[in-house]
């Protein structure tokens, strides 16, 4: 994974995502957590698509994964009331947070201001600024990150937003603003090229964001003109902790592209081929998601394609490591 800064360059860093159908798919490569504005990365050393001079670096990037034959996507994100936080987690000071209500992540952070009309409005058109960058540097397929307690599931989570107005109180008025951000987003991202947004199921939580909240705005998602729901769960409170195994989060995808008519990935715990296909082939989901799987195991879809009797596609210097015919 790389991050871009200010200047244009770009160095490593440690987060990738890779979608991709375990026997004979196309393989995405996406750029997690890319910041639309400064105050609203997660950490200082997070990527950004929120200048201009940050497009010829990505540009090169998106240039070397198209000529490996890889499709590139990027994760746009805003972290909200979680944003600016150091290498070991914890909130710096000064960092200037905005989120619907006044209401701290946790009792370690401090309290975020509660966006007015006009920070709506700025952070709406700094989510289309960065799709248009997204598009001039080379990118395929946005992802809207509206998960894991970041602004936008701040918006739909009732645990996060206490508002009164026209954003806040019943789910159609808690929605109102993450939908305005897909539909202003699809407005400016070509219709051929596909539009994903990650969402949490759930919260995890009593009184929290849960799965029919999600089928209804995957419904009203695709009615806007998004491709397809990334599913993941939690994040809106600090100490909730899901019920991890194998696959946990599978069936909240199926229900999701059962109920909503859309279609959908899956991702966590994810760890082997025969598991991988075994929820595509039998239509629990559209794509699956990777992603600490393949920063332990970089040849996993190799390995995978050979176990489930496919021809992976081999660099030719590693042709010799693997078997013929």
């Amino acid at each position: 994974m790389y991050r871009a800064k200010d200047d244009g360059k770009v160095t490593p860093w440690h987060q990738i995502h890779y979608a991709t159908r375990a026997v004979g798919g196309v393989g995405v490569v996406m750029l997690e957590a890319t910041a639309i504005t400064p105050p609203g990365r997660i950490s200082p050393y997070d990527l950004g698509l929120w200048s201009d001079k940050q497009i010829p670096a990505l540009a090169s990037l998106t240039r070397t994964l198209k000529e490996l034959g890889a499709v590139p996507a990027v994760q746009l994100a805003h972290a909200g009331r979680k944003a600016g936080v150091n290498r070991e987690g914890r909130p710096i000071d000064g960092w200037t947070r905005i989120a619907p209500s006044a209401l701290p992540f946790s009792q370690n952070f401090p309290a975020p201001n509660a966006m007015s009309d006009e920070d709506l409005e700025a952070t709406r058109k700094a989510w289309v600024a960065a799709a248009k960058r997204a598009l001039a540097a080379g990118f395929e397929i946005i992802e809207l990150h509206m998960a894991h307690g970041y602004l936008m599931h701040q918006f739909l989570s009732p645990l996060s937003n206490q508002r009164t107005d026209a954003y806040g109180g019943s789910l159609e008025n808690r929605m109102r603003f993450p939908l305005e951000v897909a539909r202003a987003v699809r407005a400016v991202w070509p219709d051929s090229n596909p539009l994903w947004v990650r969402i949490s199921a759930t919260d995890w939580a009593e009184g929290g964001w849960d799965l029919p909240d999600s089928i209804a705005f995957s419904r009203a998602l695709k009615a806007v003109g998004v491709d397809l729901i990334d599913v993941s769960s939690g994040g809106t409170l600090p100490n909730v902790r899901p019920p991890m195994a194998p696959g946990y989060q599978v069936p909240f995808a199926a229900r999701i592209r059962a109920d909503s008519g859309i279609a959908t990935g899956t991702v966590g715990l994810i760890t082997q081929p025969e598991q991988a296909e075994t929820i595509l082939q039998s239509g629990q989901a559209d794509l699956i998601f990777l992603g600490r799987t393949l920063l332990r195991h970089p040849y996993w879809p190799i390995e995978a394609a050979l176990s489930l009797g496919e021809p992976p596609e081999v660099p030719r210097p590693y042709l010799r490591a693997y078997p013929r015919g």
